[in-house]
């Protein structure tokens, strides 16, 4: 294959076009901030899942005191229905021994749901302290994650910006190129990763690899117009001044 010597030199610009796009798009794929948003959202779901555990404790202990003051309500009424009873003075003597005997079992029936109420009391207590402390964990988490999304979507934006810059640049340069030397161009790019190369003092600027001599005297013999390749990676070498010829 055959190109005017400035056109091969015009390759540099694109590969270096190219570099870009490519550093780019492997910046948006591995910016630390997709990892921190993955911790992050680890972190959330875990403080969300502790404060749905501990409002379902908090939940399960209302509906315990709930209960337990509804039975205590109820001892109470029955309580005061036996004491009207007595007070009334309209009952049998047997009766009354039945409703002293009542009255005292109620007494200490009500003595033991008061204790059970206040230990439950005391558990919620507890419990809504870990429900407030959960609460603020999850806020904080949240704004983590926030902030990490943002920081994300702002170097996104950035990306976004530089690739549309670099990707006009290539449209630019792009029709300067004759069809097969562009084709080669860009198939040893998608397999090697950079399609063309300063070769400066005998060295391979695209793989680094300092040709042989019977390489370097190929490439001394090829005319100008003649694109060459490293022999090492493939990528076409731009010959100048500065090859060590």
């Amino acid at each position: 294959m055959r190109a005017d010597p400035a056109v091969q030199r015009k390759l540099l610009e694109l590969a270096d076009v190219d570099t870009e796009l490519t550093r780019i798009d492997h910046r948006r794929r591995t910016m630390p901030e997709l990892a921190e948003i993955t911790e992050r959202e680890h972190t959330n779901r875990e403080k969300r899942d502790k404060l749905v555990a501990v409002e379902t404790t908090l939940g399960d202990l209302n509906r315990d005191a709930t209960r337990q003051e509804t039975e205590i309500e109820a001892v109470r009424a029955r309580e005061e229905k036996d004491k009207a009873l007595l007070k009334g003075g309209n009952v049998a003597q047997r009766q009354v021994a039945d409703l002293e005997h009542e009255l005292e079992t109620l007494t200490r029936r009500q003595a033991a749901l008061e204790d059970d109420l206040l230990e439950l009391m005391e558990r919620r207590e507890a419990v809504e302290m870990d429900v407030s402390h959960a609460k603020v964990e999850l806020d904080a988490a949240d704004e983590a994650l926030a902030d990490a999304q943002r920081r994300r979507d702002q170097v996104l934006d950035e990306l976004a910006v530089a690739e549309a810059r670099r990707t006009e640049d290539r449209a630019k340069l792009v029709p300067g190129f004759p069809d097969d030397l562009l084709g080669l161009y860009d198939k040893v790019r998608k397999q090697k990763g950079t399609g063309a190369a300063l070769l400066r003092a005998r060295r391979c600027g695209a793989c680094h690899m300092e040709l042989d001599r019977t390489a370097i005297g190929h490439i001394r013999d090829a005319a100008a117009e003649e694109v060459v390749r490293c022999e090492e990676c493939g990528a076409i070498l731009v010959r100048t001044p500065e090859s060590g010829l």
